[in-house]
Order: C-alpha cells, then structure tokens, then sequence
C-alpha cells in the first residue's frame, strides 16, 4: 500500500508515498506490515502517530526512535493485512492481486506478466515483463484495459505487441 520515502526529522519518523487509490486510508490502519526491500519477511509495526504533508504521509512507528533507524527502512514496502482492507465491488480489483497475471493484446498475443503498477499523476501504470524482453508500459485506463479474468489470471488489453 506504500513504500518508506526517507526519514523525516531525528526521532524516527519516516516519509512514505502511498500506492493506493485512497492513499489517506493507509492512516486508517493501527498496525503496518513492512518488508525491506532485500527480504521477504513481514515485520509489524504499530502506528504512534500520522498524517498527511504534501502527498506523502508522515508516520512514527514503535520501536523506530532515531534518524539513523528510520533511514534503515528506507525503500521498504508498507501493507496491511487482507482481512483489514474493505471488500471489493464487482469489476474492483486490488492491485496486488494482479501481479503476475498474463497480459493478453485483443489479437491474443502474449505481451507478458504484469510485473507493479507504477503512480504516475494522472493514473496507474502497468508495468508488464514481455516474454520477449521487452517492457511495456501500459496505462490503467479503461481505454486500454478490456477487464481481468482472476480465475484464470489474465489482463487483457487494447495493446499492440509492437508498442
């Protein structure tokens, strides 16, 4: 749902820039789960204190009272736990459920898997790893995105192979 900026001050307290459609409802959250960018365990952390300061979100968590200890999380990935997240409405998908489905063109080429979304301003972008080395950039707009097949882990899209 976010990842560690940078530290912000001396006592600990860390920037992050929020991944969510709602990037306020991170603060919702009492506990945060982070993973540091070289492992694949999930530490919790619980929330002191937090708001909001020019699109990025300032949080002290326990156990992180130093500068030198919020620098250390730097580049870690922010989540909650499932259960903790509201349902979804028909057509609704967490983006963290489409990693690693197959992209589809509408001629039925494979384009390749759909590796993060990246924020940009405006919308989300699909970042996918073609089988063919090739990486595509795909925005997450109905125009180019033709719907989400979650049992049989697929995206498929209005996009040229060639592109």
């Amino acid at each position: 749902m976010g990842r560690i900026a940078s530290p912000h001050g001396v006592r600990g307290a860390v920037k992050v820039k929020p991944q969510s459609a709602d990037p306020a409802s991170l603060l919702d959250h009492e506990q945060w789960w982070l993973r540091s960018r070289s492992g694949s365990d999930w530490t919790a952390y619980r929330v002191l204190a937090r708001r909001e300061q020019n699109g990025m979100l300032v949080v002290e968590l326990s156990g992180i009272a130093s500068r030198d200890a919020a620098a250390a999380l730097h580049g870690a990935d922010v989540g909650v736990p499932r259960e903790a997240l509201p349902a979804l409405g028909d057509d609704e998908h967490y983006q963290a459920d489409l990693i690693g489905m197959s992209v589809v063109n509408r001629e039925g080429a494979a384009l390749g898997v759909a590796v993060e979304f990246v924020q940009s301003g405006a919308h989300p972008i699909l970042r996918i790893a073609g089988h063919d080395g090739q990486e595509r950039l795909i925005p997450w707009v109905t125009k180019y995105i033709d719907g989400v097949d979650a049992p049989g882990r697929r995206i498929d899209v209005d996009w040229p192979v060639n592109y």
